[in-house]
């Protein structure tokens, strides 16, 4: 869980209770006592559910007033009696703040508990572990049966085990995503021996999560994630090293052909391309770096492409002038023998 609420202990109010009232007639002075006691208890409910949060000047007009109502060292009745109004009151006021903060409370944590879910789903892992993401549903739902009940503090502490446990089954998805990533890419191929690793922690950490040795599933799913994760790595170097050097042949190709020439606009839309990819690999953008030299290679090939076709289609005029000239001058000779039988 991104925050966690502990319950905060009750701040000590001793010294306020202890408080010299040898003038004050003692069942007054426990009223008093009774009064300061039920305002901290309200104040701290809405301290631990997150009030100060949502309603800052509100809060702060509160807190004004809690200093307000605290009496001094040697007080006189009347000042025991407005004390012990201004705590009843205040109480009211923390309570109220309470009740209006609590929906808002819960909703966050709701959202937080939606959000990871959905995360998690969107992995494809829990295709193959439904069970997993049942297990902790019922967590959920049962933190929100017991926010139905009122009974907050239950509630909280329910939610914020159902968050954990997404939370554990999120860094599970993270490797199921991580492993699928690598099979679609052929990266195993480049670090077989991590990648077989990785494989046997991942099913240990399986096993250890189904027989509810939750911490060591985490070790072992952590530890399957980073052998996965230097899978990718190297795998990412590897690839994009292969990109380049097919782009830069493609380049090269392209050159030899004169395509920087004959299809001028095409050269130079790869051209960017491949500089862009340099950039990108210099700065180790290895994902962005392979996508822009596949896209140069790409263009280069197409640069050679259409300066074949052009090439062609010179070579096609060519001939079809030559063809041209010659029956022109087949005409102009049988024209001239024609004229010359003539005048014979």
């Amino acid at each position: 869980m991104k925050k966690i609420f502990p319950i905060l202990m009750l701040l000590t109010i001793a010294a306020l209770m202890s408080v010299s009232c040898k003038s004050v007639p003692k069942a007054l002075t426990d009223e008093l006592n009774d009064s300061m006691r039920m305002t901290q208890a309200a104040r701290q409910r809405a301290i631990d559910f997150e009030a100060p949060a949502y309603f800052p000047s509100d809060w702060e007009g509160l807190e004004a007033q809690y200093e307000a109502a605290k009496v001094s060292e040697k007080p006189k009745k009347a000042e025991v009696q407005d004390s012990i109004e201004k705590y009843n009151s205040l109480a009211d006021s923390y309570n109220e703040l309470f009740r209006i903060t609590v929906p808002l409370y819960a909703q966050a944590r709701e959202d937080e508990i939606l959000s990871i879910r959905e995360s998690i789903i969107n992995t494809g892992f829990t295709e193959h572990f439904p069970e997993f993401l049942k297990d902790i549903d019922e967590i959920a739902l049962k933190a929100q049966e017991e926010y139905e009940a009122e009974n907050y503090y239950k509630a909280r502490e329910t939610a914020l085990k159902a968050l954990e446990e997404y939370e554990t089954l999120q860094t599970g998805a993270y490797v199921y995503l991580a492993r699928q990533e690598i099979l679609d890419r052929n990266f195993n191929s480049y670090d077989s021996e991590n990648f077989g690793r990785a494989d046997n922690v991942a099913k240990d950490a399986i096993a250890e999560y189904k027989a509810g040795n939750k911490e060591a599933a985490i070790i072992n799913a952590e530890e399957a994630l980073l052998r996965y994760n230097l899978v990718l790595a190297n795998g990412w170097t590897i690839y994009t090293a292969e990109r380049h050097n097919s782009a830069s042949k493609e380049r090269d190709l392209a050159i030899a052909e004169r395509a920087n020439i004959a299809s001028r606009e095409i050269f130079r839309e790869a051209e960017t391309f491949f500089l862009l990819a340099q950039q990108e690999y210099t700065a180790e953008n290895l994902h962005d770096a392979a996508g822009h030299y596949t896209d140069a290679e790409a263009m280069f090939a197409i640069a050679r492409k259409d300066t074949e076709e052009k090439r062609s289609r010179a070579q096609g005029l060519l001939q079809t002038a030559e063809e041209r000239i010659e029956e022109s001058n087949e005409a102009a000779l049988e024209a001239e023998r024609i004229i010359e039988g003539g005048l014979r």
